[in-house]
């Protein structure tokens, strides 16, 4: 357990330097700086940095370390919750960026600004968790240490079938996200902290569950056991297309390539009752016939 234990002190470091790195952006860059490239740079890195740990866990720590299955995902789910309260409104993920510039709530400028900030973020944190490894402070790491270069492709299922289980996944994450992310983030964070933990139950054993482009490639990509393209098809194709198909599916069209809703109609939610209307039409008859009287009574010339 004292692999555990400082896998554990290694998440409260990262999140902290990440907690400064945010403060201090906020301080000295513009707002504009600050939302596009620093806030992403942070949660990407933080997010890349303890996904890495997360997995090591995840594949060493049942035979090498003494603990379950049980244990790697309370550690996500408690991790997603910190994730999702501390990145302070930035995605760390692609296809949520390229989701708020189809809802017409980025630019394009400030979504190519994030993605790249992704990307950068994902790939120091990459770094700095190979040479965190590298110190081989515990058994977990001097294990993990040996076989990083020999590392595995995650995909453990036939190319097409990796592919789905990538796009449904994105899918369920993006449907969650557009319903709870206006909500309070006392609802919001377990939310998507239990929705993030349910996938990666389900769908780790077939592809690791990244459902994140960037996060995916920081992780698997140099991977021997399957092609460039191979990767390309199921860790960004198929999380795009399970992006697209929820956006489509909770508005029922995609604001920046169409207007017209092509799922629902938008009638309105409030009708006027029939019997009501007739009431008003019968008492509106006798005024008429009031004002008709006096103008039939008055004196002509």
């Amino acid at each position: 357990m004292d692999g555990l234990n400082v896998s554990i002190a290694f998440f409260f470091l990262v999140v902290g330097v990440c907690q400064v790195l945010r403060w201090l952006s906020k301080r000295l860059l513009s707002p504009a700086a600050h939302g596009c490239l620093a806030r992403e740079f942070a949660g990407s890195f933080q997010l890349s940095t303890s996904c890495l740990e997360l997995k090591m866990l995840m594949e060493i720590g049942p035979w090498g370390g003494g603990f379950g299955l049980d244990v790697v995902l309370t550690l996500l789910f408690l991790l997603s919750a910190v994730h999702g309260a501390s990145f302070d409104g930035a995605s760390a993920n692609p296809t949520v960026s390229l989701q708020e510039f189809l809802l017409l709530e980025s630019s394009l400028a400030a979504t190519v600004a994030k993605l790249l900030a992704q990307g950068v973020g994902t790939g120091t944190g990459w770094a700095v968790t190979r040479l965190y490894w590298s110190w081989e402070l515990t058994q977990l790491h001097f294990i993990q240490n040996l076989i990083a270069p020999e590392c595995s492709s995650s995909i453990r299922a036939s190319l097409p079938l990796a592919a789905l289980v990538e796009g449904s996944c994105s899918f369920l994450f993006h449907l969650v996200l557009l319903k709870v992310r206006q909500s309070h983030p006392l609802c919001r964070v377990p939310a998507l902290a239990a929705t993030v933990t349910f996938l990666t139950y389900t769908a780790g054993p077939f592809t690791g569950a990244f459902f994140n482009p960037a996060l995916a490639t920081a992780t698997t990509f140099h991977c021997s056991g399957s092609s460039f393209w191979d990767y390309i098809q199921v860790y960004w194709l198929g999380p795009l297309a399970g992006m697209l198909a929820a956006l489509l599916l909770f508005q029922g069209n995609i604001p920046r390539l169409f207007q017209k809703n092509l799922l629902y109609s938008h009638k309105s939610k409030y009708k006027v009752p029939k019997a009501k209307v007739a009431v008003h039409l019968e008492d509106d008859k006798p005024q008429r016939k009031r004002k008709g009287g006096k103008s039939n009574s008055e004196p002509r010339a």
